[in-house]
């Protein structure tokens, strides 16, 4: 049985993005976003708990609402921008949790992971980022590959790879058909 807590929390973070001005393939792309990423997360971790499932879902809560083009071009604009959005999703996502009855603590666990507090040493922190890998390969990287000159996407492709761990890189082996300049990255 289902924790009604649990689809709430859900149900709030696809009403939020249902607001996304951006759509692909027709829908709100935050909305399409989050549904890819609770699927994913279905297929790599069958067994998560409602953190996990509500952090995966909220990933990208209102993205639209902290631009990129509000921070500086640049290394050090982007990464700002990420950990603002990290911020701001977790305090988003905790405040639909509150209203859904989940405790502070559990509120806490999932802004934890939307802001990858602990990515390397905390399993679910992990998992959140293999989960967020899967989903740019398999939905984004097409489209993010025809935009960048090889050499770039390469580095883009290697930094990825560290961010997996070791499970999540030997399935994208076993998942993705990318040429071999690319798998190299993901072999340990």
């Amino acid at each position: 049985m289902t924790d009604p807590r649990l689809t709430r929390a859900l149900a709030a973070i696809d009403s939020a993005n249902a607001a996304d001005p951006t759509l692909e393939d027709g829908r709100p792309a935050a909305l399409l976003y989050g549904e890819r990423m609770s699927a994913e997360l279905a297929h790599l971790f069958p067994e998560a708990g409602p953190a996990l499932q509500i952090a995966a879902r909220g990933q990208h809560i209102e993205r639209w609402l902290l631009p990129r083009s509000a921070y500086p071009e640049g290394r050090e604009g982007y990464l700002t921008w990420r950990r603002d959005q990290g911020r701001r999703h977790g305090e988003r996502v905790m405040g639909i949790m509150a209203e859904a009855g989940f405790t502070t603590e559990e509120q806490e666990a999932v802004a934890r992971m939307l802001r990858k507090e602990g990515l390397k040493r905390d399993p679910l922190v992990q998992s959140l980022e293999d989960v967020i890998c899967f989903v740019f390969l398999r939905f984004y990287f097409r489209d993010f590959a025809a935009k960048h000159p090889p050499e770039e996407l390469q580095r883009i492709v290697e930094k990825t790879a560290r961010k997996m761990s070791p499970t999540g890189r030997a399935r994208v082996l076993a998942e993705f058909a990318l040429p071999e300049v690319f798998a190299l990255a993901f072999r340990d």
